[in-house]
């Protein structure tokens, strides 16, 4: 059986949680029996991702494989004779949409990943309200368009895939809850950033509006105010997600373009990782942070109730006063649970129930 998996989340931005989510799919697939798995993406002439995917062959710039004219060209010109050419079995689109614009090659079978619908639902970050206009649009109608050619439609979540089966209840049918897999971080750490203090708090995530990052900021900073026992926040983002005066807060670290070994050495070595967003469709730093046995404490709502385990501190996202309580409860808290207990809630995410998962779907869909 020929898969292929739509490998532009990797090919834009490597280190994104939608890229390492589709080099873990990647992996399991490998794995699987009777699987032989085919790479689609598109790049510049000389990007080194052209020696190792099926790319169409003209150049595409790495900064706009997001656009709507990029994204066309690429679903309506090159994907559905590609995908014949190649003799495709299974189409995996990995990034909320991208199904083939045009006749589906006979024996092939489309699956959507849909990540979440925040594009739809939550306001997005955009340079102008015009272009967040204008591309709520062509998201709605792109994600509407692969839900609808999709033979099955897999949600990293229940609470994903009760958004999906609400905005598109004629769809119903095809959704199916198939977990993100975290795998376990197989490699040693490597050192951390430098000049990072020894005691920390961490949060990983900063850009969109929903991961609530100048609520949670200005809580920390109240918290820092009352006791000086509030550790030093790092924060893996850019420090223009947030406004230019919390972006400079004393005791606040920013921390961009790490590599994996790094981010892990920052989930070992955090006395907590806090996920304080008000949207989720999964919490991939949440299981990450869990599975090297790190306390997490994270807002109620969307994916996190099911990701964080039932002991873990929740708080609501848009109340002050209860997050500040939790801070100020956790700032002078010596954890004394298990690391154990938190690594095994997280294996629940890791091989080899994701592949058990992943291979009963591909099995529905092929009977």
């Amino acid at each position: 059986m020929r898969v292929a998996l739509d490998y532009r989340p990797v090919t834009v931005a490597p280190s994104s949680g939608i890229a390492r989510q589709v080099k873990a799919l990647e992996q399991a697939l490998r794995q699987g029996d009777d699987i032989e798995v085919v790479l689609f993406s598109e790049a510049p002439l000389d990007h080194p991702q052209r020696e190792t995917t099926i790319c169409p062959p003209w150049a595409s710039p790495l900064d706009g494989l997001q656009r709507p004219q990029v994204r066309l060209r690429f679903e309506r010109r090159f994907l559905p004779q590609a995908l014949h050419q190649q003799r495709i079995d299974l189409y995996i689109a990995t990034a909320n949409m991208g199904l083939p614009l045009g006749r589906k090659p006979a024996g092939t079978r489309y699956v959507l990943i849909l990540h979440d619908l925040f594009q739809l639902t939550q306001r997005n970050f955009h340079r102008s309200k015009l272009k967040a206009l204008a591309y709520r649009l062509i998201d709605g109608a792109s994600i509407a368009w692969s839900v609808w050619r999709a033979d099955q439609v897999w949600c990293p979540s229940r609470f994903s895939c009760n958004e999906a089966t609400r905005l598109f209840p004629w769809a119903r049918s095809k959704f199916r809850v198939l977990n993100n897999l975290v795998p376990e971080f197989s490699e040693a750490p490597e050192p951390l950033p430098a000049d990072l203090p020894s005691r920390y708090w961490l949060v990983v995530g900063t850009r969109e509006p929903r991961k609530n990052m100048e609520f949670f900021l200005r809580q920390w900073q109240a918290c820092r105010a009352k006791n000086p026992d509030v550790p030093d926040l790092v924060l893996v983002g850019h420090a223009d997600d947030v406004p230019a005066p919390l972006a400079g807060l004393a005791g606040l670290h920013w921390c961009s373009g790490i590599s994996d070994g790094q981010l892990q050495a920052l989930y070992r070595n955090a006395v907590c990782l806090w996920q304080p967003s008000f949207a989720e469709g999964f919490g991939l730093p949440v299981v990450e942070a869990l599975s090297v046995g790190t306390p997490v404490a994270v807002a109620w709502g969307s994916a996190l109730d099911e990701v964080a385990p039932p002991d873990a501190p929740r708080f609501d996202p848009h109340d002050a006063g209860q997050l500040q309580a939790v801070m100020l409860s956790l700032a002078g808290h010596t954890d004394t649970t298990d690391p154990e207990a938190r690594r095994t809630w997280a294996r629940q995410f890791a091989e080899p129930a994701y592949r058990l998962h992943l291979n009963a779907l591909i099995k529905e869909l092929n009977r």
